[in-house]
This record gives structure tokens, sequence and C-alpha cells, in this order.
């Protein structure tokens, strides 16, 4: 078979195998010894082990079961809850201010704990009932929940920039900022759209019913609650930007601050509280190792193959223009994000697209954003879309295809973000280049 061929018996075998249901970390290692045998011969598994432990190895994977320990130590408290009541405190006079303050709360939480489902789950929680109790359409209630969680893998600390700054071998620090505008941008979008949804339905029942008054001691008292986060958040981005410390250092910080904060604050000191932070935090953690290691024992066999090189060697003989490519690239990528989850995406793609992107000039810290916003679709729209049954979960009483009608729009504004970046790639990189200098 020629290496185009066996390309696309790969592809064919590897999404069979994932849309099986077999964990993607074993579906992965199985496809990968598959092809290894039947092309390479036994002998070619002889350095998979020191291939899957040599990936593991980098120390910049330490931040990966950290940032989780933080997420994990915040979901566990009523943080959440805490976040969503201070903000709507001030909102509470503003048309959809219900909406606008779960979308703000969504911003916020993604910001300390870094992950997408988690930041659904926890102001879900609170935000959903709360927003149907006082008359908010269903539809947009969880909409707006569900597309607020997925900034959780663009606003920093992000995994998923951390997986793809492994992958590409780019900055985190870097990364970090560049997702720090486009994630301002998108609440912002969003929020915007809630007000104009809330302007626009006339007779929604949180129009007509009037509205809670609170006090400025009432506001500044909920502030106070979770002023410890707003510092904590502050902290976080001065030490890591200002160049005092590594990412690795300060997700170490980071995690030990959000247990000190949560067991101080919140009282979360009981040995059941604190065995579901570190339960949670080692079967995500546990997860994302898996299949980072998987995912290296897979790119080893698509180069031993020759798969990688032809597919890059084939899209860069297209020679087509160069935006004309990225079109291609995206709608690649939106489809990849409905079936795959942005983990085994990043991972299984970039080994491809790396070479092609840098031999047609596009800047890697851009484009992983433009990807990340792509990962986010994926999150809000079937079959995969975790934060669709996320939401369902936290809200049973809500059809699903309420969930989907709802995160409609939310993915149109994605899309046209995608557009703005493509456009004005500032958005993304003047942050990380005002602070860290120009990049390549």
């Amino acid at each position: 078979m020629s290496d185009s061929q066996i390309g696309l018996l790969l592809l064919a075998v590897t999404l069979l195998v994932l849309f099986s249901g077999l964990p993607i970390a074993w579906g992965l290692i199985l496809v990968s010894v598959g092809f290894l045998v039947t092309f390479q011969g036994p002998t070619s598994l002889a350095v998979l082990a020191n291939t899957f432990m040599d990936e593991l190895s980098s120390f910049a994977l330490l931040t990966i079961p950290l940032f989780i320990l933080l997420g994990a130590a915040i979901g566990v408290s009523a943080a959440g809850k805490d976040i969503y009541e201070s903000l709507y405190r001030w909102l509470a006079r503003v048309p959809g201010g219900l909406v606008i303050a779960n979308i703000l709360a969504c911003g916020m939480f993604s910001a300390i704990c870094g992950s997408s489902p988690a930041t659904a789950a926890a102001i879900g929680k609170i935000g959903v009932p709360e927003m149907l109790r006082r008359g908010v359409k269903p539809a947009l209630a969880t909409g707006a929940i569900c597309a607020g969680g997925t900034l959780g893998i663009l606003i920093p600390p992000s995994i998923t920039m951390i997986l793809y700054g492994i992958a590409t071998e780019t900055s985190i620090g870097r990364l970090f900022l560049a997702g720090v505008v486009p994630g301002i941008m998108l609440v912002a979008l969003f929020a915007l759209y809630a007000w104009a949804a809330s302007r626009v339905e006339h007779r929604r029942a949180e129009e007509l019913a009037p509205r809670e008054r609170f006090t400025l001691a009432q506001k500044i008292e909920g502030l106070s609650r979770v002023s410890p986060f707003f510092i904590m958040i502050v902290a976080i981005a001065y030490f890591m930007y200002g160049g005092f410390a590594t990412p690795s250092e300060i997700a170490a910080i980071s995690a030990l601050l959000a247990l000190v904060l949560v067991i101080v604050i919140y009282r979360a000191w009981s040995p059941k509280e604190i065995w579901l932070i570190f339960r949670d935090t080692i079967r995500e953690s546990t997860m994302i190792l898996m299949i980072i290691g998987a995912a290296a024992i897979f790119s080893y066999m698509m180069s031993l193959l020759y798969v990688t090189q032809t597919a890059a060697q084939a899209m860069v003989e297209l020679e087509l223009n160069r935006w004309v490519l990225m079109l291609f690239i995206n709608v690649f990528m939106l489809l990849a994000g409905c079936f795959l989850p942005p983990v085994a995406v990043i991972l299984m793609l970039m080994p491809i697209l790396t070479p092609v992107l840098e031999a047609n000039d596009f800047n890697l810290i851009w484009f992983a954003v433009i990807l990340t916003i792509n990962m986010e679709v994926g999150l809000i729209t079937p079959p995969v879309g975790l934060n669709l049954y996320v939401l369902k979960g936290v809200a049973p009483g809500v059809e699903l295809t309420d969930v989907l009608k709802g995160s409609a729009p939310f993915v149109l504004i994605m899309f046209a973000s995608i557009v703005l970046i493509s456009l004005f790639p500032g958005i993304a990189l003047w942050l990380p280049d005002t602070l860290m200098g120009p990049g390549h």
C-alpha cells in the first residue's frame, strides 16, 4: 500500500475505534499497535514503552494535575454560588441582568479552574434553577450557561492551552496571554446577546415581574465574599506574566491557595470533602495523562509509517491560497471537535498541522486561539457536546432540544469571533507581544 492509502485506512480505522465507545487512550494504543504490527512487524513495538514514558516525563505536564486540583477544590465549594450571587446583585436592574450575571460568573470561574465542564456544572447548578424560577426561557437559560462554560478552555489557566503548548513546543505563558483578550471579547459578546434577547422578548416573565433591588451595602457585601478569588486571579496573572514564576510554580501555588481558601472560607475540611477534591483530581489527571501518552505512541506510529509527512506534504502541494487552506483547516477542526474532545483533537492533529501552518507563515500562538474557539463549538454541538450533557444533568427538567436551541446563537457568535480574530490577529497577539515581546 502507498503512504496515502495507509493514511486513509488509518483515518477510517481510528474513527471507527473511537466511535465504538472505547476510551480514547486505549483506542489510540490499539490502533497504533495494530498498524505497527501489520506494516512494520512486531519488532517495531520495542520502543513503545519508552515513547509512552518519555512523553509523560515532560516537566511541563506537572501543571496539568495542579491546575486540575485547583479546579476541583473550587468546584467542591460554594464558590460558584457566591460568584454568581455577587455579580447578580450589581446587574439585577439591567435587562437580562440575571443571564448576564451567569455569563460573567462563567468567565470568572473559568479564570480560576480552567475546565469547561467544571465551569458549566458549577454555575449551572445554581444559575439555571434561578433563571427558570424567575421566568427566563429554558433555551436562553441553559444556552447561556452551556456557552459560558466553554470559556474554561480559552481563559487562562487553560488545560487545552497547556497541551497545545506541549504539542507544538510553544510558550505556555504566551499562550495563556493570547487567550485573555479573546476570552473577554467572547464574554462581552455573549452578554450583549443576552441583553438584546431579553430586550426583544417583551413578554418574558423576567421583564414583567418587579426586579429585585439591592442596596450598595448588599452589593459590596457580595463582592467581599469573592474578593479572595479576585485577588488570587490578579496574583496569578502578576507573578506569571511579570516573569516572577514559571507556569509549573504558579500552578503549585494556585492549587495550594485554592485549597486554603476553600478550607478557611467554606469550611471544607471534612475528610469526605477533601477526599472528593483529590479523587476528582486523580481521575481527570490520569485520564488526560493517559491520552497524552497514547497520543505520543499514535504520533510515533504515524511518523514511522510516513503518514504525518505525507499528509503535510499533500496539503502544501495543493498550493492553495493560505486563507483558503485555513478555511479548510477550520472546517476540519469543527467537524473533529463535534466528535472528539479537545485533548484528542490537539494531540492527534497538531503533529500534522504544525509544519503546514509554519510553511504558510501562520503564527502558532494566534492559531491556538482559533483552534480553541473551534473546540469550544464542539463542546456545545452534538453528538459529543460534553457541555450539552452537563447542562442536561444539572437541569433534568429542560429538554435537550431546548439546550441545543439556546446554544445555537452562541455558536454563531463563536463563528463570528473566529472571523474577527482572523481579520485582526492583534486581538490574540497584542497582549503576549506587549508583555513578552514580539513572538514568531
